[in-house]
């Protein structure tokens, strides 16, 4: 394990692997069954990860690639690795499939089971988004800081869930919840797509919150440390701080979250 990382290689690899996506982009057929489903879907994957090994193999020979998107209970705990790859070889793959943009290609390096460095790149919008654990987030390069707003009713919060290949009973009513405790204090409430895009928009100033109420934390870590450096708070839904295994997710501007928290509570003793 090296201890300095050599950040350029790591953006030009990511860079180099989304661009690959590009020419193709909008010009496949949208899969009308499950079988042409899997098989786009097991392309996309296979060829972002091939290029992305390729690509950073020679600066980092010895560090595995490891996580699996839809194993939650290796989601639970770090690996007891001292360095590993966690890459979302297309966070948003369905909207790739759907001739939809906000498809991303998004790396962690986690060392000593926590973050060190993240990154987000939008191939459509040509947007690089990365962190370093104590180094601040950036994108394309220029410091970012998240929204100094504090109207809740001019905020825009976004709302997420996890495929759950397991049903989780009680589940859909909770989500179903938070769309409605968003509502009831924020002036706009969307979905926008992308896990780690949304968390990087928020370190960006141009969203304010994210709340989910479920297990994911293989598509949190990347866009989490890009918001957390950014200035965002990383809370669980009830307002405490986040940990590694948590299984819901509150991130948002400086303030807001715990304020939000303090709302719903005092509404259910209304």
């Amino acid at each position: 394990m090296q201890k300095e990382i050599n950040i350029p290689v790591i953006l030009d690899a990511v860079k180099k692997t989304g661009d690959l996506f590009l020419p193709d982009f909008r010009k496949t057929v949208i899969p009308l069954a499950k079988e042409d489903f899997a098989i786009q879907l097991n392309a996309i994957e296979e060829r972002c990860l091939q290029s992305l090994k390729e690509y950073l193999s020679v600066e980092f020979p010895e560090t595995p690639w490891k996580g699996e998107e839809f194993d939650f209970k290796e989601q639970k705990k770090p690996l007891d690795l001292p360095e590993y790859w966690l890459c979302d070889t297309m966070d948003g793959a369905i909207q790739y499939m759907q001739h939809i943009t906000g498809w991303t290609i998004n790396l962690v390096l986690v060392r000593e089971g926590r973050p060190h460095f993240a990154v987000i790149y939008d191939p459509f919008s040509q947007e690089m988004f990365w962190a370093q654990e104590g180094g601040g987030a950036f994108l394309n390069g220029n410091p970012i800081k998240t929204s100094s707003k504090t109207d809740l009713k001019l905020m825009t919060a976004v709302f997420e869930y996890a495929y759950q290949y397991e049903k989780v009973d009680g589940l859909n009513e909770k989500i179903g919840k938070s769309v409605t405790d968003l509502l009831d204090n924020f002036g706009v409430v969307r979905n926008y797509g992308p896990h780690g895009l949304q968390l990087a928009y928020i370190g960006a100033g141009r969203i304010d919150v994210f709340y989910q109420q479920d297990l994911d934390t293989y598509n949190w870590l990347a866009g989490g440390l890009i918001a957390k450096e950014a200035g965002a708070e990383i809370l669980t839904a009830d307002g405490r701080p986040w940990t590694w295994g948590d299984d819901s997710l509150l991130v948002a501007i400086p303030g807001v979250g715990q304020k939000f928290c303090n709302a719903k509570y005092e509404k259910q003793l209304s």
